[in-house]
């Protein structure tokens, strides 16, 4: 391809972010009938239309949208390409992009960032911390750290822990005034403290395993968080059950300020990895990082 068409898609792209041509030219110096000329010749040279234009506004067709994601994911590469060329006197330097959810952050990358960026003071890591399933393809993550039942299958993956078992607490307050379940079933019958995953309007159905077979349990209540910490908060004060993984709720049982319930139906599943996508020209402050989060010591 032509360097033509290199700065044509970088054009399409510009569009496609900015939401119009007008933006898109202010943001590219060039004028607007220039950009529309851009985008005509690529349609042509492509054979099928990218952009939907409308008196109002534009957005990308299912091919543009495809052409601008596989582009930028390229675009990124050459981007840590220039930043590895750049490295000065042999120091690695360069941008990392990382997408962790919470727990997976709080494990795993919180105890080691501060002494990584004191070791590679030129390398740039950017970490995104949220429990919404991404796809970091097309989102330009290099890394992410996500829960091994939730990874995607054309990725490579390697297993930061054995495993992780997630348990139901009440405070004993609550226990003292409702009693506790006997089966997960029971729960039906008792103020659950609800949690809904980003990006998603069902609650998250508590999960448990009887004689090897994992079944879930439809739980409800007046309180319902997106966040887990915020749920073992209100456990903690008495206004109903959570459920979270055990490490993380054992400091609250230590102190006496929950009861851990039905761990006989709680079975490990697995635990949180690293991953990133396979064919993928990784830059050296990339490797570096991978390398670094695999060999921290783990908790």
């Amino acid at each position: 391809m032509s360097d033509r068409y290199y700065s044509d898609l970088r054009a399409l792209c510009c569009i496609i972010d900015q939401g119009s041509f007008v933006a898109a030219a202010r943001e590219l110096c060039v004028s607007r009938s220039a950009l529309s000329e851009t985008i005509r010749r690529l349609e042509d040279f492509v054979g099928v239309q990218l952009l939907n234009r409308t008196t109002r506004s534009v957005s990308p067709t299912p091919a543009g949208e495809r052409l601008a994601a596989r582009f930028r994911v390229a675009f990124g590469e050459i981007q840590s390409a220039l930043s590895e060329a750049g490295a000065t006197g042999g120091e690695i330097a360069g941008p990392v992009r990382v997408h962790a959810q919470r727990l997976g952050y709080e494990l795993f990358l919180k105890p080691l960032l501060p002494n990584f960026v004191r070791r590679f003071p030129r390398i740039s890591v950017d970490v995104q911390i949220d429990d919404a399933g991404v796809d970091i393809v097309q989102e330009r993550f290099d890394v992410g750290i996500r829960l091994g039942e939730m990874l995607d299958q054309d990725v490579i993956a390697f297993p930061l822990q054995p495993g992780l078992r997630q348990i139901a607490v009440a405070a004993p307050s609550y226990l003292d005034q409702h009693g506790p379940p006997l089966h997960p079933r029971e729960l039906r019958d008792h103020l659950c403290i609800g949690f809904r995953w980003p990006g998603h309007d069902a609650l998250y159905n508590w999960e448990f395993c009887e004689n090897g077979v994992w079944f879930s349990v439809a739980v409800s209540g007046p309180l319902t968080f997106n966040d887990q910490r915020a749920a073992l908060d209100a456990a903690v004060a008495g206004a109903g059950i959570a459920l979270w993984v055990e490490s993380e709720v054992q400091p609250l049982i230590a102190a006496g300020r929950l009861v851990p319930l039905l761990t006989e139906y709680s079975a490990a599943f697995p635990g949180f990895a690293l991953y990133y996508p396979p064919h993928r020209h990784r830059s050296t402050a990339v490797k570096t990082f991978i390398v670094a989060v695999r060999g921290a010591k783990k908790p």
